[in-house]
Formats: structure tokens, C-alpha cells, sequence
């Protein structure tokens, strides 16, 4: 690893994410979802150049740039996206639900 280059904590769950995106060849919304929220979580990491390429790279395989795959998520999720929550996918980072009127004691 280069010097001031860090391992990221989610690396070896993500790692195996990227793999299978990187075979995708007609993304699907999860997979669009996925690649999004991965790029925003490496986005300014000092490290884990290999995720970011790959990422980079399955992008180009379908066509897009991140812009557009950017454009592309924000529509999936105004259809009304949700992710499978019985999923382990990581796609939500928490339980919170900044909507209760309820929330719970600290």
C-alpha cells in the first residue's frame, strides 16, 4: 500500500459488490444503486484505488458516465426504489427513520 494510502473498514464486504458488478453487462437498478453508493463512499478516500477503478470501469461497460449514472439513481429512487431491507445488501446505512414522530429515547 502507498505511503498515506488507507484501508478502507467496509473494503471486504464492498470488494466482493464490485466483482460482481464489474461482470454486470445490463446494470439493473440495484446495480445502479449500488455502483452510485459506492462511489460516493470511496469518493474522497485516500485509498482503495482499485475500487474506484473498477468502478470507473463497470461504468464505462454499460455506456455511462457518472453523471449520467447519477442521473439515472436519482430517477430509480423518485420511482419509489427501495432497497431489500431482508437484504445484508449495505445499501441502508442505518435504522434511523428521520420521519418518526416518535423517536427513540437516547
Amino acid at each position: 500500500m502507498a505511503s498515506g494510502q488507507q484501508q478502507h473498514p467496509l473494503y471486504g464486504r464492498d470488494r466482493p459488490v464490485v466483482d460482481r458488478l464489474l461482470q454486470v453487462r445490463s446494470p439493473r437498478d440495484q446495480d445502479l444503486v449500488e455502483t452510485a453508493r459506492l462511489l460516493q463512499r470511496y469518493r474522497n478516500f485516500p485509498g482503495a484505488e482499485d475500487v474506484k477503478n473498477d468502478l470507473k470501469t463497470a461504468i464505462k461497460t454499460w455506456g455511462l458516465s457518472q453523471e449520467s449514472l447519477y442521473q439515472r439513481t436519482r430517477a430509480v429512487w423518485a420511482n419509489g426504489f427501495r432497497p431489500d431491507m431482508a437484504a445484508d445488501d449495505g445499501l441502508v446505512g442505518s435504522g434511523f427513520d428521520s420521519t418518526s414522530e416518535n423517536p427513540a429515547p437516547p
